[in-house]
């Protein structure tokens, strides 16, 4: 398994927080790496999500969620959410949606999104969401390659 997981990481991907809250108030947020866009139109994009993650039954419940797509520099937010603690929100500078979503601050792009299906892939969920609003700013990407965030590095000038 450990050989397994040494392999699919070196297949560099973004990182990504995804908030959600229920209907009674009850905030939860991970970190992912398995983001990806599903579809154009109409607009959808799928997450997974440890079956064993504490959060799970929130993001069962909470049928909406956003994707914060991460911005380089922000490793302490990643790991923040990406390990358990009683409130992951505390001291973090998050805007709420009009509908009450969690959305974190100084992220590259955000992705409001209902849940529209939810599916059994092995030991995960899949959530496929349908796009509802999203937003984008400029900034390099936080990205993950083989255990490490990383950077991207910038273009090297073409070789004569």
């Amino acid at each position: 398994m450990r050989s397994l997981r040494a392999a699919l990481g070196q297949f560099a991907t973004g990182v990504a927080v995804i908030t959600t809250v229920t209907p009674d108030g009850e905030r939860a947020g991970v970190t992912v790496n398995s983001f990806s866009s599903v579809s154009l139109d109409p607009p959808l994009v799928l997450w997974c999500l440890s079956d064993r993650a504490p959060s799970a039954p929130v993001f069962l419940r909470a049928g909406r969620f956003v994707v914060n797509v991460l911005a380089a520099g922000q490793d302490e937010l990643s790991t923040r959410f990406a390990t358990p603690a009683p409130d992951k929100f505390a001291g973090v500078d998050v805007f709420t949606t009009a509908t009450g979503l969690p959305v974190l601050a100084g992220t590259l792009a955000t992705f409001v999104c209902r849940t529209s299906d939810v599916y059994a892939g092995g030991d995960h969920h899949i959530f496929l969401g349908a796009v509802e609003h999203f937003e984008r700013s400029a900034g390099e990407p936080l990205i993950f390659h083989s255990g490490r965030y990383r950077t991207v590095a910038a273009a090297q000038p073409a070789l004569a």
